[in-house]
């Protein structure tokens, strides 16, 4: 069944088609020749065949079929090709349907598509959501561009975009998974357990991958009080949204980017919709932060040429230069596009105030180390000493940068000039800032190795919190065992567990029952203590591959293998911590707490 799909989906498309879109391809006889984009070369040795329908290239010896190429292009899988082929090719999976589903990846992939299209169609339909419309009506937007970008609407409602979803058929677990909703800290509301929507009074703007996948939202507040949290709230860091390699507006720009041969990175989704609809379509975002490696080697590629134009004030600034910075060791031809205050602080302003204008500051970039002398000789007094150090150390970092060593002698002589210094002094101070920038990065790499190793530390579990867990997990996986569990197993063990408050309800409920019914247990707790439910469907998918094929009375005595060494590793723990007491208490002189402390210890050691 697995080949009668791909061969249908082979007979739909063309693999000629397919590689055009990423290759310039010219015929060659009965076949078609390029670039290889797998490699750099100057003489074209990637070939394809229509007939065949399969492509090689000669120079690096890669080669295969439609799926293949996109394996290796779009960085997939194979099912992630098969996917997206089948998508294009208007095929349907079924056979595939149950394997996918499998994926907690595909069921987030789809928890954002629902939750795309209720904004979507809130936004269109209902009437509370008219002040939404007003406003992206003032911003200009047309129908056409809503329509295209999947904008939507997010009601100021607490749960309802939540009860939606669980309606739908999806776990919280994998709602809250998604960033779309919220658990509430009990210790910290009034309002009672539960949870809540993430995105409320908001206008939407999904966020797709390169791969057309919805990963994520950005929700922009309509109507800003002093609850209503940021101005953007985004879906937080999840398995299928890493926003530092998520590429705002890729998906729907890159064969633009192929074609024009570069790429134009503005700071905000507006800029990209705003850009997009004016008809510059080679546009993308960083949503707001300096980009990432991994953004910019997603953009190489498509194009090695990239233009910056983020927004006019300080951040915007300081998030163009890290970019740039990035995008030079990566050795992208990078050009700054300059927005004056007085003209506009972003391109979506400035394709309000006059389009035309942005289009030929774009077409007319500035070769990024124009831009850097501009910015960095700003407001410095060229016969002043101690800034003409600071303008040479700014700029001499910034020639460095650059690979091609004749290029970099003509900053240099310029730099000489614009300071009245000799280039061989210029020479000795690059050689001064590389030897500092050289221990500064052994330093700062020294730190981050020593905060990582303390974050691993504290995030570590336990050998208690691992076994709590296995007893857990047997429990539920064969409930007969729970009086056995009650009648061995004290709630103490459970001190600093995370299932210390499921198993002391569980005792005080089923501690006379022989058995429980899981469903109904979690269908009951649902709506007493949701923190309880989410314990319980978490221990759904837990417990090693060997519990599953236990039978009843291997499982009794797993159970209490691990019931035992809870009580020896819980032992143990008291034990030290009873130590550290004493050693302290006799330190301080304390003959009556030293004498309490020694009985506590007499009587833990009395203990099996």
């Amino acid at each position: 069944m697995a080949d009668t799909n791909t061969q249908l989906i082979k007979d739909k498309i063309d693999v000629g088609d397919l590689v055009g879109e990423y290759v310039s391809l010219k015929p060659a006889g009965t076949n078609l020749k390029g670039l290889c984009p797998f490699h750099s070369e100057k003489t074209g040795s990637f070939m394809v065949s229509r007939e065949k329908q399969i492509w090689h290239c000669f120079g690096c010896g890669k080669g295969g079929d439609i799926f293949t190429f996109i394996q290796e292009i779009e960085g997939m899988d194979f099912v992630e090709a098969l996917r997206l082929l089948a998508n294009r090719a208007g095929v349907e999976l079924e056979t595939y349907r149950s394997e996918i589903d499998k994926s907690q990846k595909n069921r987030l992939f789809e928890i954002n598509v629902q939750a795309l299209r209720f904004f979507y169609n809130f936004l269109e339909k209902m009437p509370t959501a008219e002040p939404a419309r007003e406003y992206l009506r003032d911003r200009r937007l047309t129908q056409e561009t809503i329509d295209e970008w999947k904008i939507g609407f997010a009601p100021d409602q607490w749960s309802l975009l939540t009860s939606y979803l669980l309606k739908k058929g999806f776990s919280i677990d994998d709602l809250v998974a998604s960033g779309l909703t919220i658990k509430k800290d009990s210790a910290n509301t009034t309002s009672g357990r539960g949870f809540y929507d993430r995105f409320r009074g908001r206008i939407m703007f999904p966020i797709w991958d390169v791969n057309n996948n919805v990963v994520g939202f950005t929700g922009r507040v309509l109507v800003e009080t002093e609850t209503s949290g940021g101005k953007y709230v985004n879906t937080p860091q999840s398995p299928v949204y890493d926003k530092s390699t998520v590429v705002f507006g890729l998906n729907k720009a890159k064969q633009e980017i192929r074609q024009q041969k570069k790429v134009l990175v503005v700071e905000g989704q507006m800029d990209v919709i705003a850009c997009w609809q004016a008809g510059m379509k080679y546009v993308v975002a960083s949503s707001g932060t300096a980009l990432t490696e991994k953004q910019v080697g997603l953009l190489k590629r498509y194009t090695p040429n990239m233009i910056m134009s983020f927004d006019a004030d300080n951040a915007g600034q300081i998030a163009a230069k890290r970019g740039v910075d990035i995008a030079r060791t990566l050795e992208m031809d990078v050009k700054v596009v300059m927005l004056s205050k007085d003209f506009a602080k972003d391109p979506d302003e400035a394709i309000k105030k006059d389009k035309e204008k942005l289009f030929e500051l774009v077409e007319n970039a500035k070769d990024v180390m124009d831009w850097n002398f501009e910015r960095i000789l700003v407001g410095k007094d060229l016969n002043n000493p101690k800034d003409k150090q600071k303008i040479a150390e700014e700029l001499l970092l910034e020639i460095s940068f650059i690979p091609k060593e004749i290029e970099k002698d003509y900053w240099m002589q310029k730099l000489s000039m614009e300071l009245s210094v000799e280039i061989s002094v210029l020479r000795e101070e690059i050689k001064r800032l590389r030897a500092l920038q050289k221990k500064e990065s052994v330093n700062s790499h020294t730190k981050v190795v020593v905060e990582e190793k303390k974050d691993e530390f504290k995030n570590k579990k336990t050998r208690l919190d691992r076994l709590a867990e296995e007893v857990m997990v047997l429990i539920f996986k064969f409930p007969k065992t729970a009086s056995l569990a009650f009648k061995n197993l004290d709630e103490k063990y459970f001190f600093n567990s995370e299932y210390k408050k499921l198993y002391e309800l569980l005792r005080k409920e089923y501690n006379n029952a022989s058995d429980f019914d899981l469903l109904k247990l979690q269908d009951y707790f649902v709506f007493k203590d949701v923190e309880i439910a989410t314990n319980i469907l978490s221990l759904e998918g837990k417990g090693s591959e060997e519990i599953y094929n236990f039978d009843k009375d291997s499982a009794e005595a797993d159970l209490l293998s691990a019931i035992k060494e809870m009580k020896e590793d819980w032992k143990r723990q008291e034990l030290q911590k009873l130590q550290m007491e004493l050693n302290k208490a006799q330190q301080n002189g304390g003959t009556e707490q030293t004498s309490e402390i020694l009985l506590r210890l007499n009587d833990l050691l009395k203990k099996d």
